[in-house]
């Protein structure tokens, strides 16, 4: 079975990412979507609500699966048995983040990381536009899945 994580905060998902996990399954048997413990980072949502939000989007795509994790990612995907990390780019600046990050997981664990390129229709939308928008009360909802609703 090919098993892919796609880490990330989901803080919250927006449409490009679950763009990215449409696509992937098109390569993938399962994909993990994992969301990271980021002790750098403050989020807006709690992780139990974050989770929640990914389940009730995929809850009929039992080849989705979400979940937790602290740590290394690479550790994580050990753990798991998943041998691809899988990342989206949206432009040139998140190619040379991940592209570092990339090279140093394959040389300490041998997991490839596969990219995705975003969509034209969602490149500009990040987590932390969603947010900002979100914050000052804004119509955030052309951004995200309609299962991602502020109470």
């Amino acid at each position: 079975m090919k098993r892919a994580l796609f880490p990330g905060s989901f803080d919250p998902i927006t449409l490009g990412h679950t763009d990215i996990v449409e696509r992937s399954l098109t390569l993938f048997d399962e994909v993990v979507v994992a969301l990271g413990d980021n002790s750098q980072k403050h989020y807006m949502f709690d992780l139990e609500k974050r989770i929640g939000f990914i389940e009730s989007i995929y809850r009929d795509r039992p080849q989705v699966k979400v979940t937790a994790y602290t740590g290394l990612t690479i550790d994580y995907c050990q753990k798991i048995g998943a041998d691809f990390i899988l990342r989206g780019l949206r432009n040139p600046a998140d190619f040379e983040f991940e592209k570092a990050i990339a090279h140093t997981n394959r040389k300490l664990s041998g997991i490839e990381t596969v990219f995705f390129l975003t969509a034209a229709k969602t490149a500009y939308i990040s987590s932390s536009i969603v947010r900002e928008i979100i914050s000052h009360g804004g119509d955030y909802t052309a951004l995200v899945p309609p299962q991602v609703r502020i109470d």
